[in-house]
């Protein structure tokens, strides 16, 4: 590959990290719209299970479940488009805190970035993040049909124990669809960044953490450490390996190292 011609003198390996610091920060304006988009849904299967209990005790299973399962299915082609607007935002960013930094190192660098081969990275994401979208209804129809056959054999006490659950799954689909919101949106900036990253030859990243106290304890550990992009470390004390920001509250993100 012929010399990168620089657009002016060349950066020390100083200047290029604290760019980098600068520009590869977690999206929050996009994970906030996706994230109440999200909610929305988990609010409807509230709103939902609350329809067949006017009287605080749910009537007709069965069409509670086929409702349920019904909005699932409806659900796809929404959860698409707002997972696309998501990921335009995430790109958009990506792909200029990118361009900012290749303008500070050189036209060399720019162009290959630019090049670089994010589609496929995309589409993956998208089929994953549908599917956690619509699993809100679906996963929530699931648990109702497991507590209503709780509650054929329970006691009186814990039948009403049940059912009171029952009721409570908007609450629990809210809260299930801002993880989803947090971790995706997060996960979708890493997988971006690191495919780019990759394409202009960076091997290896140093793990930065949002360096405050909901810093989970092991990624605390990993602050300021190295690892190979192929190579992940333990990022969690149930021993799964993920690079910064591909799992669940996951609010590091990895600064590239780049090739000279």
């Amino acid at each position: 590959m012929p010399q990168a011609v620089a657009d002016k003198r060349a950066l020390s390996p100083r200047e290029i990290r604290k760019i980098v610091r600068e520009r590869f920060l977690h999206p929050r304006k996009a994970e906030t719209l996706y994230q109440r988009k999200l909610s929305a849904v988990g609010r409807q299967v509230g709103f939902i299970v609350k329809q067949f209990a006017p009287e605080g005790k749910v009537h007709d299973m069965p069409t509670l479940i086929s409702t349920l399962l019904r909005y699932a299915d409806e659900l796809k082609p929404w959860a698409k488009e707002v997972t696309q607007a998501m990921h335009f935002d995430v790109y958009r960013r990506d792909a200029k805190s990118w361009f900012d930094l290749s303008r500070e190192m050189g036209r060399t660098l720019r162009k290959e970035i630019m090049a670089a081969p994010v589609g496929k990275t995309l589409r993956g994401l998208m089929n994953e993040q549908v599917d956690l979208i619509t699993s809100l209804p679906r996963d929530a129809a699931k648990r109702v049909h497991s507590l209503a056959l709780e509650t054929l054999t329970a006691t009186a006490g814990r039948a009403d124990e049940l059912t009171k659950e029952i009721l409570r799954r908007g609450q629990v689909s809210v809260g299930r669809a801002k993880l989803i919101a947090r971790t995706e949106t997060s996960r979708t900036a890493a997988l971006l960044q690191e495919a780019r990253a990759k394409y202009v030859g960076s091997e290896s990243y140093t793990w930065r953490t949002s360096r405050d106290a909901d810093v989970r304890p092991a990624h605390r550990k990993l602050e300021g450490k190295t690892f190979r992009w192929d190579d992940p470390p333990i990022a969690d004390e149930s021993g799964i390996r993920a690079n910064p920001g591909t799992i669940w509250n996951c609010r590091c993100w990895a600064e590239p190292l780049l090739p000279d």
